[in-house]
């Protein structure tokens, strides 16, 4: 005689998020881990990284966006989070949560390991008509800071652009960062030699996962589950 368990069905499967409840409760009370009155002082000339990256998506016809054209997918696949490279990065959050409002788990996974940070959504961009050198746009996205605990300190910014006279539709990254504090001697030597280069990849795979997810979705397409667990082998730091 055998005793048989039966399978949960993914169905009853509580959410992914829900197993970083404890640590979203813990961000909620985390404070920005640097000074933000100072925001317009960080430059480059002041030891600060600034990034841009523009990756384009299929274009629509010129107009406001259409109901079911790239920039409404490309809207999707951004507020889910769902654009950065699962072997990297993993956002959780609470969906029950207003975007203005967001706190995130970012889990970050990098050889055998993983690191969790929290990051704090600072501001929602939705403006129906940006004027532009190169024309009127339509603009939405959002932005985080960088919370305690963090290896980075600075914010990052995701917006979708769709340019009213062309129907050109663009993902746009912009970044403004600089080395956190890092008490463990290890890890902080990891940083240094591999963050610069974490932070490229991060963000040119971003671009091509939005691509490819917008694609997808264009097709019918549904998004990709939010990974439950951690890569198989890895340890949390």
């Amino acid at each position: 005689m055998t005793n048989q368990v039966a399978a949960i069905p993914a169905s009853a499967k509580p959410p992914a998020w829900e197993q970083y409840r404890a640590r979203l409760e813990a961000y909620a009370h985390a404070n920005v881990n640097y000074d933000t009155s100072r925001q317009s002082e960080y430059t480059g000339a002041t030891g600060w990284r600034i990034d841009d990256y523009v990756t384009d998506l299929p274009a629509e016809a010129p107009g406001p966006p259409e109901a079911a054209g790239s920039f409404a997918a490309a809207q999707d696949v951004l507020r889910r989070y769902a654009f950065p490279p699962p072997d990297l990065i993993t956002g959780y959050f609470d969906p029950g949560v207003p975007l203005e409002k967001r706190i995130m788990v970012l889990r970050a996974h990098f050889l055998v390991f993983n690191f969790y940070f929290g990051v704090r959504v600072s501001e929602v961009t939705d403006e129906a008509r940006r004027d532009t050198p190169e024309g009127p746009e339509r603009v939405w996205g959002y932005g985080y800071r960088t919370l305690e605990g963090h290896f980075e300190k600075g914010q990052i910014d995701f917006t979708i652009h769709k340019n009213l006279t062309t129907g050109a539709v663009q993902f746009r990254i912009h970044a403004v960062s600089q080395p956190g504090h890092i008490r463990n001697p290890f890890y902080w030597l990891g940083f240094k030699l591999f963050g610069r280069m974490l932070q490229r990849k991060f963000a040119h795979e971003s671009q091509r996962r939005m691509c490819k997810l917008v694609a997808a979705s264009l097709a019918g397409e549904p998004l990709p589950a939010q990974p439950l667990a951690a890569p198989a082998g890895s340890i949390d730091s």
